[in-house]
């Protein structure tokens, strides 16, 4: 893939390997990881007929002569290879560093491996083969709501499904409501995981893993389950999401994420790296007075303003007045509205299913157009 690495762990450690490969997965850099196994306390050797791939992460053991011998074979097999070596020491002495860099051993990085010098060092790689895209396509639509009940976790889940349909693309639901997440109860799951599963397993936490954690509904929607207990925040970072993000980057061409109302300038990263934010609000003064104090916060955190999208939920034709008094104030269209339809969501959201095409009254076919707005693709017609 265009824009990625392919990447092999040498290693005599299963358990380390396996460390290894989850935090390459995590990077959202990789393509594909393999793993060589190496004899624990003997020579490690090189199958000279076994292609060599881009990025080769030495997991050296306390005595690396075998190992940096086997970099040297690497090197001469491949001269174009991008070699990391992981210590298990924190400050390796300046004799073995010197004889790395001899080698060709271009990253010498600590273990347990860190995410961001380990993305650092890749990023580097990418930039250096000259398929690194800056403006690389983004993948993450996050929603929010000025306030609570505006009909956030509605907006989610439907704008979810039609992505879908209109795509025919992986689309997956991260649910971060707070301080319980209703992603699973509006599409009537019952999942056996949620995010407090893969918060508590970050270790081992790859695509793979990922896959175990999600429910999947009928209309190809996955969604990872929010939390049932409110305690469980307290055990959840920000950097561990950030985390949880990355892997499911590597295996996803849209991600949604119910944000609920609560952010801070810790979410800074997760904004910043978003396709698109929408804001739902209502045309109403508590929900509408508080949209030009998001708006100034995420312009602080360094926002993008373009990739910035006012959703009016519940709108009646009565509301155009009052909209456009809120466009002047802060200086941006709305980006769509969506018609009020009380009925219709609320057998919807009682049932546990998405809103259907054969009484949608026009509310189905906008979240299809808002779905392909988002996507890039061309807005077709919906029977």
């Amino acid at each position: 893939m265009q824009g990625m690495l392919t990447a092999v762990i040498v290693s005599d450690d299963p358990q380390s390997s396996a460390s290894l490969r989850a935090a390459l997965q995590q990077t959202g850099l990789v393509a594909s990881v393999t793993e060589w196994e190496q004899p624990s306390r003997g020579e490690w050797t090189l199958n000279l007929s076994t292609p060599i791939p881009e990025v080769l992460v030495l997991d050296l053991p306390r005595d690396p002569d075998s190992a940096l011998a086997f970099a040297s074979q690497v090197r001469r097999q491949r001269p174009t290879a991008n070699l990391i070596a992981c210590s298990p020491l924190a400050q390796p002495d300046s004799a073995l560093l010197l004889q790395a860099m001899r080698i060709g051993v271009q990253e010498f990085l600590p273990k347990p491996v860190q995410l961001l010098p380990l993305k650092e060092a890749l990023t580097r790689f990418l930039q250096a083969r000259g398929t690194l895209d800056v403006h690389q396509e983004r993948k993450l639509i996050a929603v929010m709501g000025t306030k609570g009940g505006v009909g956030t976790t509605t907006v989610t889940v439907n704008l979810g499904v039609q992505l879908c349909q209109a795509t025919k693309k992986k689309v997956l639901v991260l649910d971060f409501a707070r301080p319980m997440g209703q992603v699973s109860l509006m599409l009537d799951l019952k999942p056996r995981f949620s995010i407090r599963d893969a918060m508590e397993n970050l270790e081992r936490l790859d695509s793979h893993f990922l896959e175990g954690l999600l429910e999947r509904h009928k209309s190809g929607l996955q969604i990872l389950g929010g939390s049932t207990f409110p305690d469980d925040w307290q055990r959840v970072t920000v950097p561990a999401l950030i985390r949880l993000l990355s892997v499911a980057e590597v295996g996803f061409d849209f991600i949604l994420i119910d944000l609920g109302t609560l952010y801070s300038s810790e979410w800074k990263p997760v904004l910043e790296s978003a396709r698109a934010i929408l804001i739902v609000a209502e045309a109403s003064v508590p929900s509408l007075w508080p949209l030009e104090r998001h708006l100034i916060a995420f312009n602080s955190y360094g926002v993008d303003p373009t990739r910035l999208h006012v959703i009016i939920n519940r709108w009646h034709k009565q509301d155009d007045e009052t909209i456009k008094s809120v466009e002047k104030l802060v200086k941006r269209s709305i980006f769509a509205r969506l018609p009020n339809d009380y009925r219709q969501v609320s057998e919807s959201t009682n049932m546990g299913v998405p809103l259907g095409k054969e009484k949608s009254n026009g509310l189905v076919a906008r979240y299809y157009e808002i779905a392909t707005r988002l996507a890039g693709t061309q807005v077709t017609a919906r029977p």
